[in-house]
């Protein structure tokens, strides 16, 4: 079991007795030509082997509610009761309930059931042995087509209200859902117990003397706009809510990922009427990855897809755009955008901004902190890589690859593009605030654009150069040629190769064509 698993369930624990004695919350602690190549098929879950699931009689779909509801009782006979039904009746719907129960358990949300008797069913109802290791149980549970028993996101929302009733404000039966809300795993924290920055104060570049010109930053300009958002501070906040060149940017950051994504506030309602919306941290994750929400309706959001995906809005076509996001150093920032503000350390909330100080002894690790079970070998599974998916054509770029080459020319999707990149992958010296010092991979600076009839190069003083050898120039926003053509930015980000792979199995993964 990961170590960092483990001192999540320390921290999660500490959050449960706070929340079941009704004291105030805890603070957020933490917890050449290219080829297009696909994926190879998945051998690296070192995962149980799946058996044929026991066959047994499903209950009625009125009897499996009453089931569900007994089993909230406090009374341990009742309870009791309750489980060996389930084990008489062999319905395997219930395998989800027994596994939010054995979490319920660890966690001290739960006492209707002993850890055997919990156990008991779920080896008994799966054919699985896979005792009390609540992640081995999701992984396994992720590779099959089992459903839930109706009611269960409601009855889910109700259990988990233990720990904030806005949990059950989220999970509620009546709403639609495009995701399997049984993967939903609680996070560690309360709903915005990960605080969002909302404008956050800015200061130009000479009143930043926080700022190391080593230090790495998230960069945005949009019309004229520039501003940086360190990831020392992001590394607390995961979300910023800000509006840049008059355009309402909310910046999600999912930590466990690796994937900092720019979207565009502006969008329509289910009734196709413009709205802005702002997220929050649900304190939720979906296969190790942020779930946000909107201020607006409260729906769930995919991080990585920008969707909704339960609540009020999952069942619209929605799609939050993507905006330019860069991640390089203060000291880069600063020279291609002297106007540049950043955010303001004084931000209204006591944390320890020091780089790594929230995450960098995760970032330093190969393991991950949650359970995932859709991996794939074609990369280590914290390998960073740059992430696009043009016309539903989602590929990964390996940071190691982009680096070393700098300029990648590419079709994705039916499009023609470049990707450049910096020459190096940024490494962060930091203190963890339990493990001390760390060193870690922040990522590395890559633009994607489009290149239309052009095949691009660098030359040996590092410009940019086209088929016939003339300059470009990069922004944020365009590749310019030196005879005014102008070629669009392609938006994507960075990410960990499990992250993308969790949500883009069918993903291309980028590799150098043999010369």
């Amino acid at each position: 079991m990961s170590r960092y698993y483990l001192l999540l369930l320390v921290v999660i624990l500490a959050a449960c007795q706070t929340a079941v004695s009704s004291t105030p919350p805890p603070t957020d602690q933490p917890t050449a030509s290219p080829t297009n190549t696909p994926n190879p098929t998945p051998t690296d879950l070192s995962l149980p082997t799946v058996v044929p699931l026991p066959t047994g009689e499903s209950v009625s779909d009125e009897e499996a509610a009453q089931l569900l509801q007994d089993l909230f009782t406090f009374s341990s006979g009742d309870a009791s009761e309750t489980i060996l039904r389930i084990q008489e009746t062999g319905d395997v719907r219930f395998i989800p309930v027994l596994m939010e129960l054995l979490r319920a358990r660890q966690v001290g949300l739960y006492r209707g059931l002993g850890y055997a008797e919990i156990i008991e069913t779920l080896e008994l109802l799966s054919g699985q042995s896979l005792s009390g290791d609540w992640a081995a149980w999701v992984e396994w549970y992720g590779g099959t087509d089992l459903e839930p028993p109706p009611g269960f996101t409601g009855w889910k929302g109700i259990l988990l209200s233990g720990i904030d009733p806005g949990f059950g404000e989220f999970l509620q039966d009546e709403y639609p859902a495009r995701l399997r809300v049984e993967e939903i795993v609680w996070g560690g924290v309360k709903v915005d117990g990960i605080p969002a920055l909302d404008k956050p104060e800015m200061l130009t570049a000479v009143e930043a003397d926080y700022l190391n010109p080593w230090d790495v930053v998230f960069g945005i300009e949009i019309n004229g706009d520039a501003r940086a958002y360190p990831l020392r501070i992001l590394d607390w906040h995961e979300m910023a809510n800000d509006v840049i060149g008059d355009v309402p940017v909310s910046l999600a950051y999912c930590t466990l990922c690796g994937a900092a994504i720019a979207y565009d506030g502006r969008s329509v309602d289910t009734e196709g009427n413009p709205i802005t919306y702002d997220f929050g941290s649900s304190g939720f994750l979906y296969r190790s990855n942020k779930l946000m929400y909107d201020r607006q309706t409260r729906t769930l959001w995919n991080q990585l897809t920008g969707q909704p995906v339960l609540g009020p809005l999952a069942d619209s076509d929605i799609r939050l755009e993507l905006l330019p996001v860069v991640l390089t150093t203060w000291e880069a920032w600063q020279a291609k955008h002297p106007d540049s503000l950043v955010v303001d350390m004084d931000t209204g909330y006591d944390r320890d901004y020091t780089p790594g100080s929230a995450y960098g002894a995760y970032f330093s690790d190969t393991d991950t902190m949650f359970p995932v079970w859709q991996r794939s070998d074609g990369r280590a599974a914290k390998d960073q890589i740059y992430a696009l998916n043009v016309n539903d054509a989602p590929k990964a770029y390996p940071l190691d690859i982009l680096t070393e080459a700098q300029v990648v020319n590419d079709t994705l999707g039916g499009v023609a593009l470049v990707l450049l990149a910096g020459d190096e992958i940024f490494k962060v010296n930091g203190e963890h605030w339990l493990d001390g010092p760390v060193q870690y991979k922040a990522g590395a600076e890559v633009r994607a654009f489009e290149r239309g009839d052009h095949t691009f190069a660098v030359d040996e003083t590092g410009n940019v150069v086209d088929e016939d050898g003339r300059i470009w120039q990069i922004s944020e926003e365009t590749l310019s040629g030196p005879d005014g053509e102008q070629l669009p930015r392609i938006n994507g980000h960075l990410a960990y190769w499990f992250g993308w792979y969790a949500f883009y199995p069918d993903t291309l993964l980028y590799e150098p064509q043999e010369e």
